[in-house]
């Protein structure tokens, strides 16, 4: 399938920088011990240990397709592997895209995240904020991208700038419809609204 082809394009292109990277860094550490004991780099040998071992990729960023054709970009200040879990990358200043087929648009941003290659999804930890061409502008803490369907779900309570107003949550689901029809928010869980009527002209 195409996005199966996409997503093992990414995995490739992942690990052609990742490889090298770990290379230099192992070149690197042999040059920085062969060198004589009179000879001194200014520079702690637990902080060189830590460049060593703390590799990243500066300002990542890919793109694919979702199961319905939504195309979405991944962008982020830096990457690099996480060491408890080989198949996750950790990611700071996250940044989420997706342009729906019907022609909307969403992004997400967010601090610290991480990306698994095997699941396809994102889990945003921390503030995130998310905005629709709709005119949703929302903030929560902690979300989850599926990056196969384009589905995004947040972990707790939100707050909502909209439209008609104000409102608040315990949780919301967003998806793009089958159909065609567009993006569809559900929220759940104690939804709270402040209409605001719009300003008539005289």
């Amino acid at each position: 399938m195409a996005t199966e082809g996409n997503f093992y394009s990414w995995l490739v292109g992942w690990v052609k920088i990742i490889l090298p990277m770990l290379a230099l860094a192992l070149l690197s550490t042999l040059f920085l011990f062969a060198r004589s004991p009179s000879e001194t780099s200014g520079i702690p040998l637990a902080q060189l240990e830590e460049l060593a071992r703390e590799q990243q990729i500066t300002a990542p960023q890919f793109s694919g397709v979702t199961d319905d054709g939504s195309v979405i970009a991944i962008a982020a200040k830096n990457a690099k592997p996480d060491a408890a879990n080989p198949q996750n990358l950790l990611v700071e200043n996250f940044s989420f895209d997706m342009d729906a087929t019907d022609g909307t648009t969403l992004n997400i941003t967010s601090g610290m995240s991480v990306l698994n290659s095997v699941t396809r999804t994102a889990r945003l930890n921390g503030l995130s904020r998310v905005t629709t061409s709709s005119g949703y502008t929302m903030e929560t803490v902690g979300i989850s991208a599926n990056l196969r369907t384009g589905e995004i779900v947040s972990d707790g309570p939100l707050a909502v700038r909209a439209p008609f107003g104000e409102l608040s949550a315990g949780k919301v689901r967003i998806s793009v419809s089958s159909d065609g029809t567009g993006q569809q928010m559900v929220f759940t869980q104690g939804v709270r609204l402040l209409y605001t009527p719009e300003m008539t002209q005289p």
